[in-house]
């Protein structure tokens, strides 16, 4: 039985509040949980799905996200941000993203009627397990934070190979390349 199949009381308790009492859910998760799934059942459930393009932006990394916010209704976004908090340190050594930007982000999802709904499934990389826990543990003081394991709710919790999402293919690009080969800050323009 997929979830709008189910009946709302039939729904994992957590989900049931998150589609209940939010009007935005942000969904984050380590590499490989499968998200896929769960975003296809937040579109069927009435959220409008986006995702940011491309490499996080070299000056406002949220930017993007703070568009993407105000887009009218119900919205579901395939995160990236807490993602960078959490493998810009371990495979680049430094995140992109400033403590300060995400609670910012944090900030602008609760007022949209928000969460962000922490996705786990069992990983194999308990590193960066943790260090989603520890990041949305921080978050939690701005925004709710809803956490679902796939698995309890009857979803797949790893994307089937060869099916990464296309969200997962652009942060692993991203990720691949050395930290001196992002972006920096093009000259200033004086007197303009």
């Amino acid at each position: 039985m997929t979830l709008h199949q189910a009946p709302l009381h039939a729904l994992h308790p957590a989900l049931r509040l998150a589609l209940a009492q939010c009007r935005t859910l942000v969904v984050e998760g380590p590499d490989g949980i499968g998200r896929g799934a769960l975003i296809a059942e937040l579109a069927r459930q009435g959220f409008l799905v986006r995702r940011a393009r491309g490499p996080l932006h070299h000056v406002d990394p949220t930017q993007p996200y703070r568009e993407l916010l105000a887009a009218p209704g119900r919205l579901a976004v395939d995160g990236s941000l807490v993602h960078e908090l959490v493998y810009g340190p371990l495979r680049r050594g430094r995140s992109r993203v400033t403590w300060i930007q995400a609670l910012d982000f944090a900030e602008a999802v609760a007022e949209r009627d928000g969460a962000l709904l922490h996705v786990m499934g069992g990983t194999d990389d308990a590193e960066a397990a943790e260090g989603y826990e520890r990041a949305l543990r921080t978050l939690a003081q701005h925004v709710p934070v809803i956490t679902l394991d796939l698995q309890g709710i009857g979803l797949p919790a790893h994307e089937p190979p060869g099916t990464t999402s296309a969200g997962d293919q652009e942060r692993a690009q991203a990720d691949r390349r050395p930290a001196d080969e992002h972006p920096r800050d093009g000259p200033t323009r004086r007197g303009a």
